[in-house]
């Protein structure tokens, strides 16, 4: 593994974050994942199985909530949690970045943290921007008054000036 693929693994979150994510988990291995497994045994029990629609839709939803079991651990495994990056205006994980379109007409700078989406309701109304978004992914590494290019979602090309890059504080 490159160091740049490895620093793009690292989620970075906030300790507030990363309880709430740590709780999600501990909630879903056992209160959650007893209850669903006590739904499906008791609608086998019922019989046949091909017309059960309650055994069904607890199987559909056992494998939802593995699903976010292992998207848990693989985040929580990969979590940086609180290590606020220098303050030295390089764009990473954990820096709220404003930025602006070039050549754009409203000239309005836009504000984000660039970490975990998870973390969007413990900014206090600020975006979040994943490291791996389009946007996120070209401005690692530039700083304070660069202009980088990059490839929007819908495969446009934009530039975008990076107007400030501060350590997060919550």
């Amino acid at each position: 593994m490159t160091q740049a693929s490895t620093e793009h693994s690292v989620i970075w979150l906030t300790r507030e974050a990363f309880d709430k994510l740590q709780a999600e988990l501990e909630n879903l291995r056992g209160p959650v994942r007893s209850e669903i497994v006590a739904r499906i045994s008791a609608a086998r029990d019922e019989g046949d199985l091909k017309e059960n629609g309650g055994y069904h839709a607890a199987r559909e939803e056992q494998g939802k909530t593995e699903a976010r079991i292992r998207q848990l651990e693989d985040m929580l495994r990969r979590a940086e949690v609180g290590e606020t990056p220098a303050d030295n205006g390089v764009v990473e994980p954990g820096m709220t970045v404003t930025y602006k379109f070039v050549g754009e007409s409203d000239d309005e700078a836009e504000t984000f943290l660039l970490g975990a989406r998870e973390m969007e309701d413990t900014t206090g109304g600020l975006k979040v921007y994943s490291p791996q978004s389009p946007l996120g992914s070209a401005i690692i590494g530039h700083q304070k008054g660069d202009t980088v290019p990059f490839e929007a979602p819908n495969g446009k090309r934009l530039e975008v000036e990076i107007v400030d890059a501060v350590p997060f504080t919550g």
